[in-house]
């Protein structure tokens, strides 16, 4: 099974000391987000977690501890936008997020680690001739220690609406730029560019929709064919197979306005107050209502060695 860690929170960013006590410990617990007293328990265990994905726009508090996830064969999803302070206001300097990139990639290598240039906003000043630019430039930083990159439109989910109005949606015609001006910086530095669940087709400007965790990501990167897993979307248009999420929402500090993980910042500091290291469960402790259900684990490698030239 695939662990993701996590898509509601940037565990790699915050609770480092937390997660790296769960696999110390073997197991984790994880309320359901829309039923608290449901709990479900993951072990934690190389034999049946095939990988664990990390999400994270600063992964530099986890470097020091890649030795110990490596049984787990983690892969790094790590989120580079050219925004400033004033939209995602406690995001490290860009410039040591992609040291940080470089470093992942030298010790996991290129195909354990995925760039995400997400969400694209547009305003009088993220113009598309900046996403243009700004997309070159950290393309040329990466060199070619990354080899596939992800971008995805904002979306206008009802949180997004409130904390950042001025998120508009982007017009197709929008998207088609962009999607064009990406695909040639694609071309120029031989890099594979994906959208996340979008709508729209971009195949035309040699830009998959295959997903960020799809079967043939998650093969490459493991290095071996897996079994028929079901492909359960988290959105719309979202083709990744399943994963179990670890974290929990309204957790992440970043304070970025266009989060949809987060209802308020008060919210979420006065979760933080409840995060526990020692805890198995991201934020809080067992209560006397808690209903604790094992997970069905099993692995979805079928032990065949995946031949790339055979693709």
């Amino acid at each position: 099974m695939i662990i993701s860690a996590s898509t509601r929170t940037d565990i790699p960013a915050f609770y480092t000391e937390w997660m790296m006590e769960r696999i110390r410990e073997g197991y984790v617990l994880v309320r359901n987000p829309y039923n608290a007293c449901q709990v479900t328990k993951y072990l934690l265990d190389p034999n049946v977690v095939d990988c664990i994905t990390l999400w994270t726009k600063n992964p530099m508090p986890i470097l020091p501890h890649l030795e110990e996830l490596i049984p787990f064969h983690p892969y790094f999803f790590v989120t580079i936008t050219p925004y400033g302070r004033e939209i995602e206001p406690k995001v490290p300097e860009k410039r040591k997020v992609i040291e940080a990139v470089h470093y992942l990639s030298k010790v996991l290598g290129k195909d354990s680690v995925c760039v995400r240039y997400d969400p694209i906003i547009l305003t009088d000043f993220y113009t598309k001739e900046y996403h243009e630019k700004a997309f070159r430039q950290l393309v040329k930083a990466l060199g070619h220690k990354v080899s596939e990159y992800v971008i995805s439109f904002v979306d206008s989910y009802e949180k997004t609406k409130r904390n950042f109005p001025d998120a508009v949606p982007l017009a197709r015609s929008e998207q088609e730029w962009i999607a064009e001006a990406f695909s040639r910086i694609a071309r120029e530095y031989e890099i594979t560019i994906k959208t996340c669940a979008e709508g729209i087709d971009l195949t035309k400007y040699q830009i998959e929709n295959s997903g960020c965790t799809s079967r043939a990501v998650m093969e490459r990167h493991l290095g071996t064919t897996i079994k028929n897993v079901r492909s359960i979307p988290d959105r719309d248009y979202c083709t990744c197979i399943e994963s179990k999420d670890i974290g929990a929402y309204n957790s992440c500090l970043h304070g970025c306005k266009y989060c949809y993980a987060n209802f308020s910042q008060k919210t979420v500091e006065s979760n933080y107050k409840k995060h526990d290291p020692k805890s198995p469960f991201l934020i809080g402790q067992l209560r006397d209502e808690d209903c604790i259900k094992q997970a069905k684990q099993e692995s979805i490698l079928d032990g065949q060695i995946r031949l790339d030239f055979m693709d």
